[in-house]
């Protein structure tokens, strides 16, 4: 039987060449010996077991083949056309790593060894290169973290974190980050840690290397370069994946642990934009499946642009998760959390009743009804007598109802007079209550006569009707939240509710710097308690270390907070992969700006081989997405809307606002109009208090923040007339 291994490589082929592909390795997993497939080996390689085999008369592949007691394995390495697959097929090997015990591979004899330090026109007083001089030697990236030689050799050489940059960059895979790391300051043991480096796998010494080889795929380092292809139905979906490197969905060796660690109770896994918090709980999701078929999973988010990728996501790392259509089945059910409580609701019948009066003072059945819009301005205007100006604001008063009335199912004067408004900004003595209780009495007392409830009210009474049910009304599981930075108190209720306290009830996934809804919220306080039990990913895989840099400065000078009223910081950060500095813009009015932005995309459109939906232009909200695709029109440019119906793909260049654009990624982006007026946009509704302005203007910074790191490879900022205050 042959056992194909594939190399987690990133690689693009052409669409017949995929093909070719799939038929070529096909046949090598039914019958290696088939004469059509001239698996040869090579002359003189550096690793004996290298072979090529042939995928047509241009191409070649690039294998490792593995004799064992049962199984013949190849490992496939890519497909490149014939001179450079035999250059690449003597150059490359597959080794043990001898700290880890695990798999690896390497191409013998890089550039990376020709890194060197110039020669100095005159003599310097340094004497000691940067590893050196902060304590470290060849000895310790040998024997510490087993980074193969001429790795270490550059590395050692390395005068500056420029030039220790510049040698990491050039390596795949590991151990260019762990160079990355060590730049940045972190120790060679958490670096082991992080790497999986002081959990190696068990080698029995006196294994075959074909053995050893096979065994340290084991080790979840080994498992981010290489995975297993189980069948034919697995090789197709792997072979038409628009990118070769990402069919599995990479899991970085410290993301597996908390993929596949247990928690006893909720935990919180924090990190910057594209760390990798959502494959983590993609593949946390199917392996809680895995351990428990019959378990009930929820998947689940704010945004519907969110939850459709993580089901997408899903069905790609594993198309046999079963995706459940209903709320309590088995298997995981992905759905944003409103459409969750949406569906407890109508599961709920007459039993809604209870939960509401529990909630409003009152029985309400008519629970799925929305009000307008303006129902705080109307109470306002009708009960707001009293009032000083300042809290005269609607902004004011969904706050107050969101992070302390409802929360706290609040339903008499009484019960607000006695209660703390803890985080809230405003002081309000007893006669300040009063007048705002009239006005939240005239608002509820609208809903009545018009059958309405809020989204936050319908949140409220879900989580009370899951409470009031006790542990037969629970619903899941498992619940695995993504972004919960945006979720409001009864939204965390409700999911607090969903599932009985226990061990892997809860895991979050959240970064308080891309907080662009809502207020702040401290999960302690709703009953979902994570000390000790929350870890932070600082490692972006998707955007360059200069479009991070650029975005983080977004963010200087600001005060976060994380989700469990602790101090959110940015320190560590960094990215492994390198491109150009953001471009800045600045154009004299729209109509310059319109002609650049279009310009720009121009060139970006020439390349025969662009994807045009890998291109994107984020503007502040829908009124200027509209305008945008008009003007690029105009300009020659065909691009598309993205709204919330329409999906990307669309093979045009796409116009999204920067609030949709979150959880999406792009090859190149245009921040377009970061003008001042426009980011940060009007907000004074939020100057009722100067806690609220300034929490509202840090929602500006994160979305600022969130639409610069959509850009993996270049970023492009415009703006006409006068600058953001923010950048």
């Amino acid at each position: 039987m042959t056992v194909l291994v594939w190399a987690n490589k990133q690689q693009k082929l052409e669409k017949n060449l995929k093909a070719k592909v799939y038929d070529f390795l096909e046949k090598l997993q039914t019958n290696d010996a088939l004469p059509g497939l001239h698996i040869e080996p090579m002359h003189n390689p550096v690793n004996p077991h290298v072979r090529t085999g042939r995928v047509d008369q241009n191409w070649r592949a690039v294998l490792f083949k593995l004799t064992g007691a049962k199984d013949v394995t190849y490992f496939y390495m890519g497909t490149w056309n014939h001179d450079e697959a035999i250059e690449l097929a003597r150059k490359m090997t597959i080794t043990v790593n001898p700290v880890g015990g695990f798999t690896d591979w390497e191409v013998v004899e890089d550039d990376v060894v020709d890194v060197s330090v110039p020669e100095p026109a005159a003599p310097v007083a340094q004497e000691l290169s940067l590893l050196e001089g902060w304590g470290y030697s060849a000895d310790d990236l040998k024997g510490k973290l087993g980074l193969k030689p001429a790795i270490v050799t550059a590395a050692i050489a390395a005068v500056d974190e420029d030039a220790l940059l510049e040698v990491a960059v050039r390596v795949d895979g590991w151990q260019g980050e762990a160079l990355i790391l060590l730049s940045d300051g972190m120790s060679i043991d958490d670096i082991r840690s992080k790497f999986g480096l002081d959990t190696p796998v068990e080698q029995d010494p006196n294994a075959t290397e074909a053995e050893k080889l096979l065994r340290g795929l084991n080790h979840p380092t080994a498992q981010a370069s290489f995975s297993y292809v189980e069948n034919q139905e697995e090789l197709k979906r792997v072979i038409e994946a628009g990118d070769f490197g990402a069919w599995r969905i990479f899991l970085h060796p410290e993301q597996r642990k908390y993929a596949t660690r247990h928690y006893n109770g909720a935990f919180r896994l924090s990190g910057g934009a594209g760390t990798g918090k959502t494959v983590v709980l993609v593949h946390r999701a199917r392996n809680l499946w895995l351990e428990n078929p019959e378990a009930r999973i929820v998947l689940t988010t704010y945004t519907r642009n969110l939850a459709d990728m993580l089901r997408q996501n899903i069905q790609q790392l594993d198309p046999d998760v079963p995706i459940a259509s209903k709320l309590g089945e088995p298997g995981v059910y992905v759905s944003t959390v409103d459409s969750v409580v949406s569906t407890v609701l109508k599961n709920a019948g007459i039993a809604v009743g209870d939960a509401s009066e529990k909630v409003l003072g009152h029985p309400a059945t008519h629970v799925t009804n929305r009000p307008d819009s303006d129902g705080w301005d109307a109470a306002i205007a009708s009960s707001g007598d009293g009032l000083p100006d300042n809290l005269k604001a609607s902004a004011f008063f969904t706050a107050e109802y969101t992070m302390v009335v409802l929360p706290n199912r609040i339903t008499s004067r009484a019960d607000y007079f006695g209660i703390a408004r803890t985080g809230r900004g405003v002081a309000l003595n007893r006669a300040g209550r009063s007048r705002v209780w009239s006005v939240i009495e005239a608002y509820r007392a609208s809903a009545k006569v018009y059958g309405t409830v809020d989204w936050e009210e319908a949140a409220a009474i879900a989580a009370a009707h899951l409470d009031l049910g006790g542990d037969a009304a629970r619903v899941a599981d498992h619940v695995l939240v993504d972004e919960g930075q945006d979720l409001s108190p009864a939204r965390w209720q409700l999911l607090r509710a969903m599932v009985a306290p226990g061990p892997d009830d809860l895991f979050i996934a959240e970064d308080s710097h891309q907080r662009i809804y809502g207020q702040r919220v401290v999960l302690g306080r709703y009953g979902i308690r994570i000390v000790g039990r929350s870890q932070r990913l600082t490692l972006n895989y998707r955007t360059t270390a200069q479009n991070l840099d650029w975005a983080v400065q977004i963010l200087s000078g600001a005060d976060y907070e994380d989700a469990e009223g602790d101090a959110a910081t940015t320190l560590g950060y960094h990215s492994a992969r390198q491109g150009p500095v953001p471009g800045l813009v600045a154009c004299a009015n729209v109509v310059e700006e319109f002609d650049a932005i279009a310009a720009r995309i121009k060139g970006w459109l020439e390349p025969e081989d662009v994807e045009p939906e890998s291109l994107a232009v984020l503007v502040r909200d829908q009124r200027q997405a509209a305008r945008m695709v008009t003007a690029l029109a105009e300009r020659g440019v065909v691009a598309k809307t993205i709204d919330g119906k329409s999906k990307i793909g669309s093979g045009y260049p796409v116009i999204l606002t920067m609030h949709r654009a979150k959880g999406t990624e792009f090859a190149k982006v245009v921040l377009a109009g970061v003008s001042d007026g426009s980011v940060p946009a009007a907000l004074d509704g939020e100057k009722y208090d100067d806690d609220a302005w300034a929490d509202a203007m840090l929602r500006e910074r994160s979305l600022l923040y969130v639409a610069a790191t959509r850009a993996r490879d270049e970023l492009v900022v415009t703006w006409s007339g006068k600058r953001s205050i923010l950048l």
